[in-house]
């Protein structure tokens, strides 16, 4: 067994109800005495709760899906205007993202605060869009210093959205088997994480104020976006961002349409990996654990369904094969992209 492997440098504070002191111990461990928030105005109340009694200098509503770059720009200069010397991201992964975008031209440091499973929180990974392209990158300065988990905060986060971003996580965790870092440490975070998600969004859907199912999912989520965050972006991840970035599509639910396609053009090439993830998902295959698990969850299975045009299915391929990894397991192929996508947008079972 030969292999390297990086840990990123992060705090973590895991604590359901504890949210508004975890935030301001690290906000006082950076010695900071300027916050900006970055908060979607869907969460303006719940970060006006959480970040109430820090020193806040400015409180930055305009989080756009995706991040496009006028939006990043807007962003930075608030972020300048108002002297802030350390960002508090308060949402998911749009307003993460966007956290990221200022800190990538400024250093200046982040502690976030998900409120959904997306994962960005635990990557250096930042990703900007600008006509229709989306680029990603990964670059230490847009890691956050600090994470505040806390499983009552996605309490208002509707059960559909709920699915959608845990399959999103889930997708971190089947990436991390064979991305272009993979390696043993990442592959079992990956597998815990996927047990974590496969225990926890049920009971989300059961009950959508229960405080059990959300921790399992959150925590999963951690897991998912550590061992991606070391792996690297495979097949599903570079689909989802070229989709995302040409048809504006919804972030989570592309992930969560894309996932079983990619799951079941792969896995039949990594046994290894095929096996690790049938036995998280406590099924005979990888593939059968998880359209089970989808169709338990009443999760989307259809681009057409999230507004993508039919016309735009060969466009799509060749991007995605011109983005795709090397050392995918299976070949990345012009007719098995378009015929992967092409599935995915009808949103019939994967071949």
């Amino acid at each position: 067994m030969r292999f390297i492997h990086d840990s990123l440098p992060q705090r973590v504070r895991f604590a359901t109800g504890a949210a508004p002191e975890n935030l301001a111990a690290e906000v006082a461990a950076l010695g900071a005495q300027r916050v900006m928030v970055i908060a979607g105005a869907s969460e303006r109340e719940l970060a006006d709760r959480v970040t109430a009694g820090l020193p806040v200098v400015h409180r930055h509503a305009d989080v756009v899906m995706h991040v496009p770059v006028e939006v990043a720009e807007r962003a930075r200069a608030a972020a300048a205007a108002s002297r802030a010397d350390v960002l508090v991201s308060v949402g998911g992964g749009s307003t993460t993202g966007l956290a990221k975008a200022v800190a990538l031209s400024t250093g200046l440091p982040i502690v976030a605060v998900p409120t959904t499973y997306a994962g960005s929180e635990a990557t250096a990974v930042w990703g900007l869009t600008e006509d229709s392209v989306k680029t990603t990158g990964t670059d230490a300065r847009v890691l956050p210093r600090a994470i505040v988990y806390d499983a009552a905060l996605t309490l208002g986060l509707p059960v559909g959205l709920s699915v959608a971003s845990g399959l999103n996580a889930l997708a971190h965790c089947v990436d991390s088997m064979w991305a272009p870092r993979s390696d043993p440490i990442n592959q079992a975070l990956a597998a815990e994480g996927v047990r974590a998600l496969r225990a926890g969004l049920p009971l989300v859907v059961k009950d959508q104020d229960g405080l059990e199912g959300r921790e399992q999912a959150l925590y999963g989520a951690y897991l998912s976006a550590v061992s991606f965050a070391s792996a690297g972006s495979g097949l599903h991840h570079k689909t989802c961002h070229v989709l995302g970035g040409m048809f504006n599509l919804p972030h989570a639910q592309t992930h969560a349409v894309v996932l079983t396609h990619v799951l079941a053009f792969n896995a039949p090439y990594t046994e290894g990996a095929e096996q690790r993830l049938a036995a998280a998902f406590g099924s005979r295959t990888a593939v059968e654990g998880l359209t089970g698990l989808r169709d338990q969850l009443g999760a989307p299975r259809s681009l057409r369904d999230l507004g993508m045009p039919g016309e735009g299915v060969a466009a799509a391929a060749e991007a995605v094969v011109a983005a795709a990894p090397a050392g995918n397991p299976r070949p990345v192929t012009l007719d098995a992209i378009t015929g992967l996508i092409h599935d995915a947008w009808e949103g019939v079972e994967p071949r």
